[in-house]
């Protein structure tokens, strides 16, 4: 099949609007609304959720938008266009995902001040001996602070971090959409991708928008029965923790939070090895949606670690460091030290020359490719809202350079030379190379580079904490090359995810500020009210904190040096090397390859929930609704079980934060 007829195919399986129709608006009064609507009330639930059990609101919030304003629309006689409803996807999804990702993979959300409440955590931490003098007041607090004492951001010693946070916040979302924009005009208008899973979301507000119309279809059918086992399930796994923290004096679970461990019971026949399994249902339901056999390498990668190599190298002494007793995230964090971190670092090094490799085949083939351009196709218009390419590369050239400008003043020490090759030159190729990715196969899969910041840092002879704190620009920005291609699709004008944009910073820094407050004032984060972060932020503290001891003068180093082992990276390096070539000479999938060496080291309790949500897909869900029709059903009931998680979820946050809220006020 060609790529044209496969793009008309999916165009017309999620019924897109048709190419000729006009463009018009989609931010309005009803975007101010559900902006507002998200900021104040699916916020706060979104932060209490993830702290409590590590679920993201991401994909929930969207949809609990959306539908709260069909059926508000329906009762009021307004109909609302796809275009306004595109961009209330965006609105929603953008003011619950603004949190940041920290560098160690501890995923924040409910707005930037999260990143905050994870910095007063680090500092406080143990893990944090040695380094907590070295973190600069404008990342946090000093220890000891009243700010941190009285947990509260209205104090003098948060003025620099809130700026700081604030203004990278900002400079990141111009940074974002001006690449992305110039992106989209050369993948989409001159190589002409088809960006896939564009048509997803598209089809999906195509879909919606019939529903404000009084038309229901099979998507709604599909989310509904994914709300269903959302409430279910958030039912148990949500709301008897949460609302048993308000009613009773400790915390009560019918599953433990994020999962069981098996680690102590089976030290006799498993030593040195993570067993476990994980209780959250969503990553059943990601097995489902992810690549096959990317998860299939994952589960591999896991088994083959925790049943066979950590007992035969703790019998020979090379994980040394792990004893009898210790739970999971202990003994994760010595095995990783003694082994898994060198050996994964000899795969990354060979997952990032594969990453080089993409890429240069793809520039060869973009210099070589000369199509005539398609005077059918769609391209730049004054009505599609387009500005020029030299404007908008200037545009993020300006943010790019704030970025530089920002980390030279605040580590001057760090050679700037290296932040303005990660900013200007590093992103834009990555990002390119991302989009060509995710336009061709609709995800940037495959084209990684692994420990690339870690490796900077160490090797540029700096000296100090600083720079890992810094916001030093080192983005992909291939998704928002979709996001315009999305826009197209529903024939939505360019300017009003601009406008889109503004308003949800202004809600998001309000709405974050507040809430994290509120949250934080009425008790110590993490504590045993907040089961999630309690057991695994000390395991992401522990990595951040190797890392930014790492380049502190003199025993920094000398800890990398003794964790980091060349004879264990050459290892890993030769094993995931003769991976790769066994499956290019098998002919195999190499999602395999990237799933094992992403599986190295990491946590099988999460991979085997992965893997029952692959194989149900696979030999049965698949069988039953055929493979097209269930690779459409698949997202949608992943969505409506995130809708359904969250409705329930929201009912007893709301009573959990009133009670506590009350409780303080009376005491």
């Amino acid at each position: 099949m060609s790529e044209v007829t496969r793009q008309d195919s999916v165009e017309e399986r999620f019924d897109i609007m048709p190419a000729d129709a006009p463009f018009e608006p989609g931010f309005n009064m009803k975007t101010l609304w559900a902006a507002l609507f998200v900021g104040f009330v699916m916020l706060p639930g979104a932060i209490y959720l993830g702290l409590v059990t590590g679920m993201s609101m991401a994909g929930g919030a969207e949809w609990v938008t959306l539908i709260l304003f069909i059926e508000i629309a329906k009762r009021t006689f307004v109909h609302l266009r796809t275009q306004e409803i595109i961009i209330l996807y965006w609105v929603a999804g953008g003011l619950v995902l603004m949190g940041g990702k920290l560098g160690t993979g501890a995923d924040l959300f409910g707005g930037p001040f999260g990143v905050l409440i994870w910095d007063q955590y680090l500092i406080q931490s143990p893990q944090a001996a040695g380094l907590a003098e070295h973190i600069p007041s404008w990342v946090v607090p000093p220890r000891g602070s009243e700010a941190l004492l009285e947990r509260s951001f209205l104090h003098d010693a948060w003025i620099k971090p809130i700026i700081i946070l604030l203004v990278a916040v900002a400079l990141q979302r111009v940074n974002a959409l001006s690449l992305g924009y110039v992106l989209f005009r050369i993948t989409h208008d001159i190589e002409r991708l088809p960006f896939p899973m564009a048509y997803v979301q598209a089809g999906g507000a195509t879909a919606l928008a019939e529903t404000s119309s009084k038309k229901e279809g099979w998507r709604w059918h599909v989310f509904s029965t994914g709300v269903f086992i959302g409430a279910v399930w958030g039912l148990f796994y949500v709301v008897v923790p949460t609302l048993s923290s308000v009613f009773l004096t400790e915390t009560v679970s019918i599953l433990p939070i994020p999962f069981i461990d098996f680690t102590v019971p089976m030290k006799a026949v498993l030593p040195a090895a993570v067993v476990g399994v994980a209780t959250d249902l969503i990553h059943v339901l990601f097995g489902l949606v992810l690549p096959f056999w990317v998860v299939v390498g994952v589960f591999a990668s896991s088994m083959l670690v925790n049943l066979v190599a950590n007992p035969v190298l703790y019998a020979y002494g090379i994980l040394h460091t792990w004893e009898p007793g210790m739970s999971a995230i202990p003994t994760q964090i010595a095995n990783t030290f003694d082994f898994w971190l060198s050996f994964s670092l000899g795969g990354a090094i060979v997952v990032a020359v594969m990453g080089f490799w993409t890429a240069g085949k793809i520039l060869i083939a973009v210099a070589k490719d000369h199509r005539p351009k398609d005077e059918d196709a769609p391209g730049p218009s004054r009505a599609r809202g387009d500005i020029r390419i030299v404007s908008a590369l200037g545009i993020w050239a300006a943010s790019t350079l704030g970025f530089v400008l920002m980390v030279y003043y605040l580590v001057p020490d760090f050679p700037w030379w290296i932040t303005a090759i990660f900013g200007f030159l590093w992103t834009p190729i990555y990002s390119y190379i991302g989009t060509r990715m995710i336009g061709l196969t609709g995800s940037p899969q495959g084209v990684t580079f692994p420990y690339l910041r870690e490796a900077s840092f160490f090797l540029s002879g700096y000296q100090g904490a600083a720079i890992w704190f810094a916001p030093v620009p080192i983005f992909q920005w291939g998704y928002e090359a979709q996001i315009f291609k999305q826009l197209e699709l529903t024939r939505t004008s360019f300017g009003s995810i601009v406008k889109m944009t503004a308003l949800t910073l202004v809600v998001m820094f309000v709405c974050s500020f507040l809430f994290w407050s509120l949250i934080w004032k009425l008790g110590p984060i993490p504590s045993s009210a907040y089961p999630f972060v309690q057991k695994m932020w000390p395991f992401h503290a522990t990595m951040q904190a190797f890392w930014a001891k790492s380049t502190l003068p003199g025993a920094g180093s000398s800890l990398v040096t003794q964790i980091i082992r060349w004879d264990y990276i050459g290892i890993g390096l030769a094993f995931s090397g003769a991976l790769y070539a066994v499956l290019i000479a098998l002919s195999a999938p190499l999602g395999i390859f990237y799933g094992f060496v992403a599986g190295l080291g990491g946590w099988p309790h999460f991979a085997i929930l992965n893997f029952v949500g692959a194989m149900l897909g696979r030999f049965y869900l698949e069988k039953r609704f055929g493979v097209e029709r269930w690779y459409a059903y698949a997202p949608i009931v992943l969505a409506g079980y995130s809708c359904g998680v969250g409705l329930i979820g929201m009912t007893s946050i709301a009573i959990a934060l009133i009670s506590k809220a009350v409780s303080q006020v009376m005491f």
